[in-house]
């Protein structure tokens, strides 16, 4: 696996293993094991479950309960709360008059690969590193998974290149569209001025009445609370 691509397959990972394994779905991923090889996803699971004892040192139990801990303690709980919450939101701003989904750092994220029937109004960019879109989009053809008409790729490195140079450059971006932009995960890998000024810039291209969703990580996030935090949300 590309070590670019790690962390986006991981959340693929845990988005794949909560939606085939949990009967209480915080949020039902039906593609994300479609875009692993068997050799990621067990190569990931191993991994996972084979770091217990670090998060876990009183842990007693057989591997797949290792597992699950990992995965619904460590892994799932960010992953899970903000697409659920993304969505919702995102179907709401679509029903007061959203027209375009923009999706910064996409990584392997399904939402157009399982539109819901509210979703075919919007015109879908999925912004991401070229490595990663480049990974992507081959994981999904050879999965038989076919790319839907209303998604638009648009190559760009955040740290390195103008992003909006990029996004201004496909024909299918409109700035006088009421917009919904999702930027999940960013702001942990950029420093607080770059995802400042993503925000900044965004809000200079698009239209009043657009939305924007972010995550950012609390003194929470890396333990177990995160975890029960999830379980009681509902969405």
């Amino acid at each position: 696996m590309e070590r670019k691509s790690m962390t986006a397959l991981v959340s693929a990972f845990s988005r794949a293993y909560h939606s085939e394994n949990n009967d209480m779905k915080i949020f039902n991923d039906s593609i994300a094991k479609l875009l692993l090889s068997e050799s990621e996803y067990n190569e990931i699971a191993k991994s996972m479950s084979g770091e217990i004892m670090f998060f876990n040192p009183s842990f007693v139990g057989s591997e797949n309960e290792a597992l699950r801990w990992i995965v619904d303690n460590q892994l799932s709980p960010s992953p899970l709360g903000r697409a659920a919450f993304t969505e919702k939101v995102l179907k709401t701003a679509v029903s007061i008059g959203a027209m375009q989904y923009l999706i910064f750092a996409a990584g392997y994220d399904t939402f157009a690969y399982r539109q819901p029937y509210w979703a075919n109004r919007l015109q879908i960019f999925e912004i991401d590193h070229p490595a990663t879109a480049k990974d992507k989009q081959a994981r999904l053809a050879k999965s038989g998974i076919l790319p839907p008409n209303n998604i638009d790729y648009v190559e760009a490195d955040f740290t390195k290149e103008m992003w909006q140079t990029a996004l201004m450059g496909n024909a299918n971006f409109d700035k006088s569209k009421i917009s919904f932009c999702s930027l999940l995960g960013l702001s942990y890998y950029l420093s607080k001025q770059v995802f400042t000024e993503m925000i900044s810039v965004m809000g200079e291209m698009v239209p009043k009445g657009s939305s924007l969703v972010f995550d950012y990580p609390d003194q929470d996030t890396y333990t177990e609370k995160a975890g029960e935090r999830a379980k009681n949300k509902q969405f």
